[in-house]
């Protein structure tokens, strides 16, 4: 045995090497303890020494290592499972029948002429998990808070109908409407849960898998949050996400396990159903994925709760004194256990037992089929029920449960554990029949012979049925349910609105600030103030909302336990239990998950709150799109703000902070209402009216997204007789031409409306063009409004035909218009069908890069000299100009030279 002073000094599993031994006789005694433990008894047994002196030194508070990971069995012992306070019989008849009519429904589906698929193998393998949870430990909404929240896996949603179905919560032709929501309206049921598409029943959608576990984990901190803020109590509200093992290679599965573990977010359980199997076969067919996620979980501050065997191990495993059963456990990877799943018990005697006398002899008084049923932790209510119970009473950490199941469970053999069993969509006659008799359901042969497999009800009076509303009732109602009882807010008036829409005077900001200020006079409303959020990925000073620190300050559930480098400044870093800003890291998929979760408080709790998210353009709606998209599934509200927008406006930060396409991602989102205001007083009034239809007496689920720059200009005043409609709608003549005798149109937006007015003085001047300039607000909402116009036209061809608004509005202007952005051409060319005369776009397409503002302009020919020659340029084609001119602008303004333009004012982040 090597001596202390020959040993390694490197760190090795946490234990600190550099140490001085001060007693190393006692040290050597305590070693060759273990040595004699090996020698004398055998490595497993001086293993499981080993293991309890590690649980009693955290008995005794004596900080050790924590372990990645432990052994392949289930973590809470049978010795240690609580009484199990239901029927049990009852509700394996309850679990029968649901598992039976989510499988006819989906089966049902899939029937000639219609055919419109499903999953059944997910709730298969799920279905334990969740009947122990409806009826245990799902909270509703009846006692009038918000109830738990609960993330249900999307490809389980058939089981929920089902069950729904047994409460008389849907109707046979509810479940026959699968998937068919518009051919059987008002009957028809979505595939997965959409909130938008079952606004009474579904709260969170969940089927693009990673969203689920994410959303979770910042709605129960959003809970924590709206609590500590004394918005709503929230005290009582659990979260929980059931999930797919396979799902987990999500990078948003994981990405944000952390800050759950670091706010002791103990309102949440993950229950991770590890059926080992993904959409085309094993998860990890080498490996053991809950070895691996225990390891990650672990490692990042979660408290796991293992469930793998069920209650038919127990004898065995009691009897494995050498741990011989428990090392083949294990040792045999997922790969191998998804073939035990679909063999014999005579071949998991020959294969799993077979090669090891002592193991061999465990089983030998059990018989083929004995050995076939011995299952997995995630079938077995007991087990669910005590692996569930330790995780709402677990302080301190989140909880996260990883149960063993079986994908297609109870489906038959074609079906259960199979490689396929995902897509499989249909039972033939034979499978339905074996499927009945596995269930023990009263279906006679003839019924399953002839047509379509009937639903299954015991009746309204049965004792299984009075059961699950007797359990229902005691838990707050039923569950999913999604409520609104939240009331209109009394929105401040045009006052508050009155200092931005006086401009900024001699004194040049960016449209950024510009909404900051007004953030600012709102927050200072006594009713709404408290009710905003803000939130920014570690931005807020590059925004100018670090103003806000000392008096809203940053939300943190310890307070700030140090002292700020910065705590002498008048805008320190400030941090509070009861803080109003979120500040999410540099994390734009957490920040999401927190604007989706402040954003539909307003249901969830009965508490409309209003969130501002802040983040860099490029980065926010391109990164987390699939969020934003969830978002509107959620029917969540709020202001989005995409910072720093446009390609060239922040060129100093090169190719990947160059925005020049997020208002056309916008454009693909039906619940987003985007703009690009040029000016604080356009901002004024859309967020007036944003406040008016997201929390205001009628109510709409939209959410607004506002692309504001980081170009200081100077903000005119709100000129007298504003067209405030136009600038809702999505355009307005900003400014008429006063001078010139040719007649032409510039349509800009946000960053370019300045540029277009410069443009308007050289036509003038020089080119004797008389050109008004229109502020396009909204490019996306022209768009909408005239494809509503065309759809109406189109089934109503009787009626008067309805004119868009854009062309309505540029009725009489005379052409040629010239459109120009900070975006890519296809953002305003959406509206070119409807505009009335000779129609051009120019547009920053292609990609960004670092330069000076003006030379990335002059290099996208979007800069003033550009408009000026498009301009000329449309009037040529038109005859209106001789077309010799072009070439003389061309060269005047030198455009085939970018180092010729004007570098304007300084790039970066200010």
């Amino acid at each position: 045995m090597a001596s202390g002073s020959d040993r390694n000094p490197i760190i090795i599993g946490g234990l600190p090497s550099q140490v001085p031994d001060f007693d190393p006789e006692e040290t050597q005694e305590w070693l060759d303890s273990l040595d004699a433990a090996v020698d004398e008894r055998g490595r497993e047994r001086a293993r499981y020494l080993m293991l309890r002196l590690i649980e009693r030194a955290r008995e005794k508070r004596v900080a050790v290592p924590e372990m990645r990971s432990t052994d392949y069995v289930n973590t809470i012992p049978t010795r240690a499972e609580p009484f199990f306070p239901g029927n049990e019989e009852i509700e394996r008849k309850i679990l029968n029948a649901t598992r039976w009519n989510a499988a006819v429904m989906v089966s049902r589906a899939q029937r000639p002429g219609i055919g419109v698929g499903g999953h059944i193998a997910t709730f298969a393998s799920s279905a334990s998990l969740y009947d122990v949870g409806f009826n245990h430990f799902f909270r509703g909404k009846d006692e009038g808070d918000g109830g738990d929240q609960v993330f249900f896996q999307g490809h389980a949603s058939p089981g929920i109908y089902a069950r729904a179905f047994l409460l008389d919560r849907l109707s046979e032709d509810n479940l026959d409407g699968f998937r068919q929501e518009k051919s059987k309206a008002p009957h028809g049921l979505s595939s997965y849960p959409h909130p938008r598409l079952m606004p009474d029943f579904w709260e969170f959608p969940t089927v693009s898998m990673g969203l689920g576990p994410i959303g979770a984990i910042y709605q129960a901190r959003m809970n924590r949050y709206m609590h500590a803020r004394e918005i709503a109590d929230t005290s009582k509200s659990h979260v929980w996400a059931f999930l797919g093992d396979g799902e987990m290679d999500e990078p948003e599965s994981l990405g944000q396990l952390t800050i759950a573990a670091r706010e002791g977010l103990d309102n949440l359980t993950f229950v991770v159903n590890c059926n080992l199997q993904r959409l085309d076969g094993p998860v990890r067919g080498n490996g053991k994925v809950i070895q691996e996620l225990e390891s990650v979980f672990r490692g990042a501050g979660w408290n796991v709760i293992k469930l793998i065997w069920d209650r038919t191990w127990d004898p065995l495993l009691a009897q494995d004194r050498d741990g011989i059963l428990v090392n083949r456990m294990n040792t045999t990877p997922d790969g191998q256990f998804q073939t035990y799943a679909t063999e014999s018990g005579a071949y998991i005697r020959d294969h799993f037992f077979g090669d090891d006398q002592r193991l061999r002899a465990m089983v030998e008084g059990m018989t083929d089929d004995q050995i076939l049923h011995l299952g997995r932790g995630g079938h077995d209510h007991k087990k669910i029920y005590a692996a569930f119970k330790a995780a709402v009473e677990h302080k301190g950490q989140p909880t996260v449960i990883l149960a063993k199941t079986v994908k297609g469970w109870t489906l038959g053999p074609n079906f259960e554990g199979r490689n396929a069993t995902h897509q499989m969509k249909k039972l033939t006659v034979d499978d339905l029949k074996g499927f009945r008799d596995r269930l023990h359901l009263p279906i006679s042969d003839k019924e399953l012979e002839s047509g379509a497999p009937p639903y299954y009800h015991p009746g309204r009076d049965s004792e299984e049925i009075q059961y699950m509303h007797d359990r229902r009732l005691g838990l707050g109602g039923y569950v999913p349910t999604r409520v609104v009882r939240s009331e209109p807010l009394a929105l401040p008036g045009d006052k508050t609105y009155a200092t931005v829409k006086k401009g900024s005077g001699q004194q040049s900001i960016a449209t950024t600030m510009a909404f900051v200020r007004l953030l600012k006079d709102l927050m200072r409303d006594k009713e709404l103030g408290r009710r905003f959020v803000l939130i920014a990925p570690d931005e807020y000073r590059t925004f100018g909302m670090d103003s806000f620190f000392p008096s809203a300050k940053i939300y943190n559930p310890l307070g700030q336990q140090y002292e700020s480098v910065d705590r002498e400044l008048l805008l320190a870093y400030k941090e509070s239990p009861t803080g109003q800003m979120l500040h999410d890291g540099i994390s734009e998929a957490g920040c999401t998950a927190s604007l989706i979760a402040a954003g539909s408080a307003y249901a969830t709790h009965g508490e409309p709150l209003i969130p501002v998210y802040v983040f860099y353009s490029m980065f926010g709606f391109q990164r987390t799109g699939d969020q934003f998209w969830q978002m509107s599934d959620q029917l969540a509200r709020g202001f989005v703000l995409g910072a720093t927008a446009g390609r060239t406006t922040l060129t100093g930060e090169g190719l990947q902070h160059a925005d020049g396409h997020s208002q056309l991602l916008a454009s693909t989102n039906p619940g987003c209402v985007a703009y690009d205001p040029a000016f604080g007083f356009e901002i004024a009034h859309i967020v007036q009216d944003g406040l008016r239809r997201m929390y205001g007496p009628d109510s709409e689920d939209v959410f607004y997204y506002l692309t504001v720059y980081n170009e200081p200009i100077q903000h005119p005043a709100e000129p007298a007789n504003i067209d405030a409609e136009g600038i809702l709608k999505g355009v307005y003549r900003f400014s008429e031409g006063t001078s010139g005798s040719i007649p032409a149109q510039i349509m800009a937006s946000g960053v370019a409306v300045p540029w277009a007015v410069e443009a308007q003085k050289i036509l003038a001047e020089e080119w004797n063009v008389k050109a008004d300039v229109w502020s396009a607000t909204s490019w996306n909402e022209l768009r909408r409004e005239a494809v509503a116009c065309e759809e109406y036209n189109l089934l109503h061809p009787e009626e008067e035909q309805r004119v868009p608004y854009v062309t309505r509005k540029l009725a009489g202007a005379q052409g040629p218009f010239v459109a120009v952005s900070d975006w890519m051409r296809a953002v305003p060319d959406q509206i070119a069908r409807w505009v009335p005369g000779t129609y051009q776009s120019l547009g920053a397409d292609g990609f960004g890069f670092a330069d000076t503002r003006g030379a990335a302009r002059r290099f996208f020919h979007i800069d003033a000299q550009s408009i000026v020659v498009g301009v000329l340029t449309e009037l040529a084609r038109e005859g209106k100009v001789d077309r010799s001119v072009l070439k003389q602008a061309i060269d005047r303004y030198q455009l085939l030279d970018v180092s010729a333009a004007d570098p304007g004012a300084a790039g970066g982040d200010a």
